[in-house]
C-alpha cells in the first residue's frame, strides 16, 4: 500500500493532509465552525463545549484536514503549546460579539505568536471574526484593529467575518487555506504573501 500511497502523491491524485490549529477563547465558535466544515451527513445536531481538545478531519477539494479543535477555556490553554510543533496551519477564532473579552483574545494570541515553536515560522493564520449575526459584533476591520493583526509581517494571515452557525464565511476561510498550501506542505517555503 504504501507504494501506490507514494504513486498517487507523485501524480497529484492523493490530498495533502494538513495538521491545523483550531485555537480562541471559550464560547467563540471553534466547535461549531469545525462541525459547520465537516461534510453536511458527519455533522452533529447538539454541539458541546470542547473539554481539552478533539479531532476532527475534513476535506476541501485539495487538502485533507486534520483539526485539533482545543479547549479555549482558561484552564487548558496551557496545553494548546503542546500541539505547536506539529501544527501547519492555525485557525483563530474571535467572538466579535464579546467586546470585553477581546483584550484576553489579544493577550493569548500574542503569547501564541512569541512561542517559540511559532514564532520563527511562516505558519499561515486564519482569523474568524465569528459570531456576525449578533446584534453586538463588531466588524471583522474592527476586530483585526483590536487585536493588532497588522503587525503580524513574518506570517501570512487571513480574517473573515463569520456566521458558524449559518456557516457564512468559512469557505472563504478554507480557500484561503488551500491558496497557501504550497507554504502549507513547504513549511520552509519563503515566497508566500499575506
Amino acid at each position: 500500500m504504501g507504494l501506490l500511497d507514494r504513486l498517487s502523491g507523485l501524480l497529484g491524485l492523493k490530498k495533502k493532509e494538513v495538521h491545523v490549529l483550531c485555537l480562541g477563547l471559550d464560547n467563540s465558535g471553534k466547535t461549531t465552525i469545525i462541525n459547520k466544515l465537516k461534510p453536511s451527513n458527519a455533522q452533529c445536531q447538539d454541539i458541546v463545549p470542547t473539554i481539552g481538545f478533539s479531532i476532527e478531519k475534513f476535506k476541501s477539494s485539495s487538502l485533507s484536514f486534520t483539526v485539533f479543535d482545543m479547549s479555549g477555556q482558561g484552564r487548558y490553554r496551557n496545553l494548546w503549546e503542546h500541539y505547536y510543533k506539529d501544527g501547519q496551519a492555525i485557525i483563530f477564532v474571535i467572538d466579535s460579539s464579546d467586546k470585553l473579552r477581546m483584550v484576553v483574545a489579544k493577550e493569548e494570541l500574542d503569547t501564541l505568536l512569541n512561542h517559540p515553536d511559532i514564532k520563527h515560522r511562516r505558519i499561515p493564520i486564519l482569523f474568524f471574526a465569528n459570531k456576525m449575526d449578533l446584534r453586538d459584533a463588531v466588524t471583522s476591520v474592527k476586530v483585526s484593529q483590536l487585536l493588532c493583526l497588522e503587525n503580524i509581517k513574518d506570517k501570512p494571515w487571513h480574517i473573515c467575518a463569520s456566521d458558524a452557525i449559518r456557516g457564512e464565511g468559512l469557505q472563504e476561510g478554507v480557500d484561503w487555506l488551500q491558496g497557501t498550501s504550497h507554504a502549507i506542505s513547504d513549511p520552509s517555503c519563503e515566497d508566500m504573501k499575506r
